[in-house]
C-alpha cells in the first residue's frame, strides 16, 4: 500500500515541487517514500508518465528489452511517495510568487523547487536540422521518434543510407544498437541486411574522445568491421532532406539523420533569473542550489555545478539522487546543507549492440560478453529500485507526531488552529478571505439568463428560464480519487454535466459545493483555485454559468454540482431512459474500466500509461456526443456512472419495457481494465453492484468470463449508452469517431421483452478480445 501523503491530522505546510522525472529526481521521490517528512507535501510536475532509463536506452534499441524493462513509471513512484504527480510540462518560474508556470495548468506555487529536465536538442543551430533530423534527447521523447523511424526503415524498399551525428559514446552505442536491431528486422522479413549502410560524423579528430586509448581502438575496429563510414573531423553544418552537408562544402547522402550531439538547456530557462551557462545549462554551488535563487536546485544534465564540472553522464544524476533529497529536507527543516562533490572518474560501461560490452575507467579496458551480462545485471538492478516497490513497513509508515518543518510566527498560529478541535456548521466554512482570493481570477462564462450570480454575488442566484424552454435538473458530488485538484475538477464538472446532456438538455447554470481538507490558508487558497479551475474550464467549454456555491472543510477534498439545463418545451430532443426500442442497436461512447483501474492505482498495481488513458477519457465532453446520438435518431441515452454498464442498461430497460443483448466481445475497455480484474482488484462499490446479476439471463455461464465483472464496474465520468435506429448505427458511430470518441462501438442490440424476468442476455457475437 502506498505511504499517505501526510499522517492523519497533519496538513501540508511546506511544498517542494519536483520539475522533470530524470533519473535524479527518481532517486528523490524514491528515499522520501522510504523516509517521509511530516508537513512536506511533494508534487511532480512532468509530461511524461514513463521515463526511460538512458543505461538501457541502446539495449532497448537494439531490441534486448522491452518498454516497460527500460522505463520508470513515474505515475506509480509517485503514488508510492506520497507525492501528487501532475502531467504538465514547466515552462516559466515566477520567482516573486514562488510559481511554477505550467503550458496547460494553472501555476503551481513551491516553497522550494527543484528541477531535472535533461538536456535538450539544439538542432535549431544546424541549417535544416530541426526538420530533417531526429533528435536522441529529450531522451524521454525519443520512442515515439525511434518507433517511427524503424517503421520508415522497414518500409523503405531497398537500400537505406542512416547517418548518426555526434561521434561520443551515447552517438557510437546508439548506432552500433541500431545497426544490430535494423538488420535483424530487415532478415526476419526476407530482407538482406547489406541493404543498410551506416555513417557516423564527428567533429573531433577522434570517436569517444573522453575514454582512453585502448577503448578507442576497441570501437574503431568494431565500425570498420560492421562498415560503418567515419567521417572524424567532419562538422555538419546544414541538414537537408535525404543529405547533410559537412563544413568542407561536400554534401552526404543519407535517409534517415540520428542527431546526438549539440544539448543544451530548455529555451524557457532563458526567461528565467536563474544564472545558466553558454550552453542553456543552470549553473549550481555544491548544495546543488542555484547561485542565482536559492530556493531552487538543480540537478543531472541540466545543471551545471561550477566548482566540479563534469561531463554531461547519467551516472552523476543517479548519484545526485541522495544529496539533493538530503538537501531538499535540511532546506524545509531549516538544517544546514550539505555539499556534493562528484567523484573525478566513473565507470562506463558501453554496449556495441550484440549483447557484448566495453568496460571503460580512466585508463582501465575491459572488454567481452560478460561485460554485457554485468551491465546488463547493475540495470535491472537498478531498475528494480524503483519500479519493484517493497510494501511499506510499519516503521515507515509511522511517521512523527510533530512536523519539524521551519514555519513563521503566523504560519505556526494557522498549524496549531488546524490542529485543534474544528467547529461545525457554518463554522466550518472556508474563511471569506481565502475564498475570495481562490477565486478571484476565474471567469466563468455570462448568460443573459442569470440576473444575479458571481458577478455580483447574494445569498442566492437569479437566473431566468427562457419561454419555450423547461428545466433540467441534476446534482451530483464525490471525493476526490486522484491528487491533482486540477484535474479532479475537470472530472468532476464533466461528471455532473453528463445527465444534463444525456437528456439531450443544454447546460446553463451551475451551483458548487466542495470539502477542503483544513490547513495554512495559502495551501488551501491553492487547493480550491486550482480545483475550480479545472471546473471552470469545462463549465465554460459547454457554456454553463456557474453562479455560486459553497466551500467548507472536510476530511477530504470532495467536489460536486447542481446543474440546471434548457430543453425545448416541444421539443423531440429529450432523451429518456424509457425510450428504447425493439430493433436499435446499443452505442457506448467511452470504454469503460475506471473503477478498477482507480482501485488498482491505490495498490500500486496499474501502470501509469494505463491511468493516462482513464484520466483521458474521463475529462472528455459528452456535449458533442450527445448531439451526435440524437442527429442520428437516438431515442433513449443515459451516462454511465456509479451503477454501472448493467445498472445503467436495466434502468434503461425496465422503463422502455424491452430486453436487450448486450456483446461483451465488443465492448470498448480502458487499457490495463482486464488485467486489474483478473487480478482481483474491484472498486469497492462493485459488491452492491454486482447484487443485479439476477437481471442476466443464465448468468451462471458467463462468471468465469473474463469480461464478466466490468459489467458490474462503477464508471466515473463515463461515456454514454443509447438506443440508435440500426439502419442508422454505422453512420452514428462514424460520426462519434470523427468527433473524437475513438473507442465508441455498437455493443448490443433491443429486443421485445420476453417471458423471461431476466432482461439482459449475453453473447459473445464477435471473436473474444485477448
Amino acid at each position: 500500500m502506498q505511504q499517505p501523503q501526510q499522517p492523519a491530522g497533519l496538513q501540508a505546510l511546506r511544498d517542494i515541487v519536483l520539475v522533470g522525472g530524470g533519473h535524479t529526481h527518481v532517486g528523490v521521490l524514491k528515499r522520501f517514500a522510504m523516509r517521509p517528512e511530516p508537513g512536506v507535501r511533494l508534487t511532480l510536475i512532468c509530461r511524461d508518465t514513463h521515463t526511460p532509463y538512458s543505461g538501457m536506452l541502446p539495449g532497448y534499441v537494439a531490441g534486448h528489452y522491452g518498454y516497460d524493462d527500460v522505463h520508470i513509471d513515474l505515475r506509480r513512484l509517485a503514488e508510492y511517495a506520497g507525492a501528487r504527480f501532475f502531467a504538465d510540462e514547466a515552462v516559466g518560474i515566477d520567482h516573486d510568487a514562488r510559481r511554477v508556470l505550467c503550458r496547460s495548468r494553472p501555476p503551481v506555487p513551491y516553497d522550494w523547487l527543484s528541477i531535472n529536465i535533461g538536456s535538450t536538442p539544439r538542432v535549431g543551430t544546424v541549417q535544416g536540422a530541426d526538420a530533417h533530423a531526429v533528435p536522441v534527447k529529450p531522451i524521454h521523447r525519443f520512442n515515439d521518434r525511434w518507433l517511427t523511424l524503424l517503421a520508415r526503415i522497414e518500409a523503405h524498399p531497398g537500400s537505406t543510407r542512416v547517418a548518426v551525428v555526434g561521434g561520443g559514446a551515447g552517438g557510437v552505442e546508439l548506432l552500433l544498437a541500431m545497426q544490430y536491431r535494423l538488420g535483424r528486422e530487415l532478415a526476419a522479413r526476407g530482407r538482406d541486411p547489406a541493404e543498410l549502410h551506416f555513417a557516423l560524423f564527428t567533429r573531433g579528430e577522434r570517436i569517444l574522445p573522453t575514454h582512453n586509448a585502448r577503448v578507442r581502438r576497441h570501437f574503431e575496429a568494431t565500425l570498420r568491421r560492421r562498415g560503418v563510414a567515419v567521417h572524424a573531423g567532419t562538422e555538419v553544418v546544414a541538414v537537408d532532406k535525404d543529405r547533410l552537408q559537412a563544413d568542407d562544402g561536400r554534401w552526404h547522402d543519407a535517409d534517415e539523420i540520428v542527431w546526438v550531439t549539440n544539448a543544451g538547456g530548455a529555451d524557457w530557462l532563458q526567461d528565467t533569473r536563474l544564472e545558466l551557462d553558454d550552453d542553456g545549462f543552470i549553473k549550481v554551488g555544491e548544495t546543488l542550489q542555484s547561485l542565482a535563487d536559492p530556493r531552487i536546485f538543480a540537478a543531472g544534465d541540466i545543471a551545471h555545478q561550477v566548482d566540479h564540472p563534469r561531463e554531461k553522464a547519467g551516472v552523476f544524476a543517479v548519484r545526485q539522487g541522495r544529496p539533493l533529497a538530503d538537501n531538499l529536507r535540511a532546506a524545509v527543516t531549516g538544517r544546514p546543507l550539505s555539499p556534493y562533490r562528484p567523484q573525478r572518474d566513473w565507470l562506463a560501461l558501453i554496449s556495441t549492440g550484440d549483447r557484448h560490452a566495453v568496460a571503460s575507467r580512466g585508463g582501465l579496458y575491459l572488454a567481452g560478453d560478460w561485460a554485457w551480462r554485468w551491465k546488463d545485471w547493475i540495470d535491472r538492478r537498478f531498475m528494480a529500485r524503483f519500479n519493484d516497490l517493497p510494501p511499506m513497513t510499519q516503521d515507515a509508515m509511522k511517521a512523527p507526531a510533530r512536523s519539524r518543518v521551519a514555519l513563521d510566527e503566523d504560519e505556526s498560529a494557522q498549524a496549531i488552529s488546524a490542529l485543534a478541535m474544528r467547529c461545525g456548521g457554518c463554522g466550518a466554512k472556508v474563511g471569506a478571505t481565502t475564498l475570495s482570493r481562490a477565486l478571484s481570477t476565474l471567469e466563468p462564462v455570462a448568460r443573459e439568463e442569470v440576473l444575479v450570480g458571481l458577478h455580483a454575488p447574494d445569498d442566492a442566484a437569479v437566473v431566468r428560464v427562457p419561454p419555450g424552454k423547461d428545466m433540467v435538473h441534476t446534482v451530483d458530488f464525490f471525493r476526490a480519487f486522484i491528487d491533482d485538484p486540477y484535474v479532479f475538477g475537470k472530472i468532476a464538472a464533466n461528471h455532473a454535466l453528463g445527465d444534463i446532456f444525456a437528456m439531450g438538455a443544454e447546460a446553463q447554470t451551475a451551483t458548487a459545493v466542495a470539502t477542503v481538507p483544513q490547513g495554512l490558508e495559502a495551501k488551501v487558497e491553492d487547493t480550491v483555485f486550482q480545483m475550480m479551475s479545472g471546473a471552470v474550464e469545462v463549465l465554460n467549454d459547454a457554456d454553463c454559468a456557474l453562479v455560486g456555491g459553497h466551500t467548507g472543510e472536510g476530511s477530504e477534498l470532495a467536489l460536486g454540482f447542481a446543474v440546471n439545463g434548457l430543453i425545448d418545451s416541444d421539443s423531440t430532443a429529450l432523451m429518456t431512459k424509457g425510450g428504447l426500442r425493439p430493433g436499435q442497436v446499443l452505442i457506448l461512447t467511452k470504454p469503460i474500466g475506471t473503477g478498477t483501474l482507480f482501485a488498482a492505482h491505490a495498490r500500486l498495481a496499474a501502470r501509469g500509461r494505463w491511468i493516462d488513458a482513464a484520466l483521458a477519457s474521463m475529462v472528455q465532453s459528452n456535449r458533442v456526443g450527445a448531439a451526435c446520438l440524437h442527429e442520428h435518431g437516438a431515442t433513449a441515452c443515459t451516462d454511465l456512472t456509479g451503477f454501472g454498464l448493467l445498472g445503467h442498461l436495466v434502468e434503461m430497460t425496465r422503463p422502455s419495457g424491452v430486453d436487450a443483448e448486450l456483446d461483451l466481445a465488443a465492448l470498448p475497455l480502458l487499457a490495463g481494465a482486464e488485467e486489474t480484474v483478473a487480478a482481483g482488484i474491484l472498486s469497492s462499490l462493485q459488491p452492491a453492484n454486482v447484487r443485479l446479476r439476477r437481471a442476466i439471463r443464465d448468468q451462471a455461464a458467463w462468471v468465469e468470463h473474463p469480461r464478466y465483472p466490468l459489467l458490474f464496474d462503477p464508471q466515473t465520468a463515463g461515456g454514454l449508452l443509447a438506443g440508435v435506429p440500426p439502419e442508422r448505427a454505422e453512420a452514428c458511430l462514424a460520426a462519434l469517431h470523427a468527433l473524437g470518441y475513438a473507442h465508441a462501438a455498437i455493443i448490443g442490440r433491443i429486443t421485445p421483452a420476453g417471458e423471461a424476468l431476466a432482461p439482459i442476455t449475453l453473447t459473445t457475437a464477435m471473436p473474444e478480445a485477448t
